[in-house]
């Protein structure tokens, strides 16, 4: 083997991120007041069905010290503000560091006066053409065009920059509702794609055999499942252990389990890794009453702001983590939670930011782990097959 052919590290496929996150703009073009004022104004309309933030760089020139603590050495200051909380950093923040930190903001804002992003807003405005010329290496994905107030046509430069510019959405600067309506439009188009993962790879140790091979529907459970999941779901996985995976049905997709000894922590982490940018519908495979209707409300009723949309246990009020949507940003929550020593789905449901819903129907959600539970379920389905 050559050096050229060698590999030190394994490929992940990595979230498609910019500096900051994944769906970032930054807005480029004019003074800050008329880019802050902007962004105020399209976060103030966004963020009651997304998590906004805003990037930028301090403008005071009279601060030179490092504030507070830090000024004596601290690396990190915390600060309670009973209405918001705030940390002060005595570091250089990398995009490794600051991805980690807007890692569940959903759109994102940035002085691109100041910081650079994935996409770019340009604003037109005369009083910074000579400023903006000298940052056309940053733009290299322009999405909007705005016009100042002061300005009737594109800056020549910027038509030749920007070969497409003309296919471009190009409103005044002043049109902040057909701007809001843009950005709108780019997060409803961002919302991460729905995969359907059922988890069959437990060893069932109480009820002493597969319970994912049950029988209740005229098919083993975890293809039932997986049928249920189909029509609603882009794709639908059945997560094993590797010594599994010859058992499962070559008609459904497998995702093999490569964080190992996890149970189900490591199958949702496995189905990240393997497609970090998707959101997973993650359902375990002993819950023989769920049924399409309780999935439909589940999915109609997610959003995409939080880390997960589950369901609240009418057994003992907590999440239900085995049939929820984890949405893509709960990937590095669950990574910091197993960082810590934790592997339960449920405590990073109650201790993050979730849509916790009702179910329509609460014996949907009954499991069975036990001979006992398996033999009381047989009696219900059997019983609704009766009346119908």
């Amino acid at each position: 083997m050559t050096s050229k052919e060698h590999k030190k590290h394994t490929d992940l496929k990595r979230p498609v991120y910019g500096k900051f996150g994944r769906n970032e703009w930054a807005i480029v073009g004019a003074p800050c007041v008329f880019i802050k004022a902007l962004a105020d104004s399209v976060i103030g309309a966004l963020s009651s069905k997304y998590k906004c933030a805003y990037a930028d760089t301090s403008h005071n020139d009279e601060m030179i010290l490092a504030p507070g603590r830090l000024a004596n050495g601290a690396v990190l200051e915390y600060t309670d503000q009973i209405n918001h909380q705030q940390f002060i950093y005595n570091e250089t923040l990398n995009s490794f560091k600051l991805r980690q930190q807007f890692s569940e903001a959903d759109l994102i804002l940035i002085n691109g006066n100041h910081q650079q992003a994935k996409a770019q807003v340009v604003i037109i405005y005369n009083n910074k053409r000579a400023s903006l010329q000298k940052r056309l290496d940053q733009l290299t994905n322009v999405q909007l065009i705005l016009l100042a107030d002061n300005v009737d046509e594109v800056f020549d430069f910027i038509q030749e920059t920007i070969p497409n510019w003309q296919d471009l959405p190009l409103y005044r600067l002043d049109e902040t509702e057909k701007i809001i309506a843009f950005f709108e439009t780019k997060m409803q188009k961002a919302k991460p794609v729905l995969n359907g993962l059922v988890l069959a790879g437990g060893k069932s140790l109480r009820m002493g055999y597969d319970k994912g091979a049950l029988n209740w529907f005229g098919k083993e459970q975890r293809y039932h499942v997986a049928d249920l999941l189909k029509p609603l779901c882009n794709e639908v996985y059945i997560s094993c252990r590797a010594d599994q995976k010859q058992e499962i049905n070559t008609g459904y997709p497998v995702l093999e389990d490569t964080f190992t000894g996890l149970g189900p922590y490591g199958a949702i982490l496995s189905a990240f890794r393997e497609q970090p940018d998707q959101a997973w519908l993650v359902v375990a495979c002993d819950l023989p009453l769920l049924d399409t209707d309780t999935f439909q409300f589940l999915i109609g009723q997610r959003k995409t702001a939080a880390i997960a949309t589950a369901y609240n246990s009418s057994y003992d009020e907590f999440p239900e983590p085995l049939i929820t949507i984890w949405e893509p940003k709960s990937y590095p929550v669950l990574l910091a939670f197993l960082a810590q020593g934790y592997s339960c789905p449920r405590k990073v449901l109650i201790n993050s930011d979730v849509n916790l819903l009702q179910a329509p129907n609460p014996d949907a959600l009954t499991n069975v782990n036990t001979p006992d539970e398996l033999e009381k379920v047989k009696r219900i389905i059997h019983q609704k097959i009766a009346n119908a």
